[in-house]
């Protein structure tokens, strides 16, 4: 998606250790008309597939699939990295590991809201080594349910994350892969 690679070249920072700040209208600062693009072309890109939830991990991947929500019309669910009262019944649970946080985290999600009727979409803003999504995966399976897709706004293309997910057979649809970057130069290459 031009519109994003463009925003990434002009406003993302290339840091040491593989990582791309674009935490100034993606991750931490967000530009909801950006948003409404993207989540517009993750409806354009899945039209055809029955998504009745789309499934995503606190935290930053929840504006973006609340925007991409709208275009399916239904609602979002998203995975917690951390127990709390208000979470009772059976959970489905799974450990992810954070690329960008270097930690482990326990991510749930109630059984009452994924079921085995669900159509999923899981939606994120990043995919590096995909612990994220295969975490998210893990956590559809064990409610039984379909997992229509994984759509990514930013992908790694040069980590294993994404292929490992394709070679699982999953439809992966990123809407900007990073085929390299250089921390030095600031260069960032795109894959098309």
């Amino acid at each position: 998606m031009e519109l994003l690679e463009e925003r990434i070249r002009r406003d993302g920072i290339v840091r040491e250790g593989n990582i791309l700040k674009v935490d100034n209208f993606l991750n931490h600062q967000l530009d909801i008309d950006l948003f409404e693009e993207l989540g517009a072309e993750f409806a354009r890109r899945f039209a055809d597939a029955p998504v009745t939830k789309i499934l995503t991990i606190e935290a930053s991947g929840i504006a973006i699939a609340s925007i991409t929500a709208r275009y399916f019309h239904v609602p979002v669910l998203f995975a917690k990295k951390a127990q709390s009262v208000n979470l009772d019944g059976t959970l489905y649970a799974t450990k992810v590991e954070s690329f960008t946080h270097k930690r482990v985290y326990d991510v749930i999600v109630s059984a009452r809201f994924l079921t085995a009727d669900d159509h999923v979409l899981i939606i994120d803003d990043f995919l590096a080594n995909g612990c994220a999504a295969l975490g998210l995966v893990d956590l559809v399976e064990q409610a039984g349910a379909t997992i229509e897709g994984i759509g990514i706004a930013v992908e790694k293309g040069f980590q294993k994350g994404g292929q490992e997910l394709r070679d699982r057979g999953y439809r992966v649809e990123s809407l900007a892969i990073v085929e390299s970057m250089d921390a030095a130069t600031g260069e960032i290459v795109f894959r098309h």
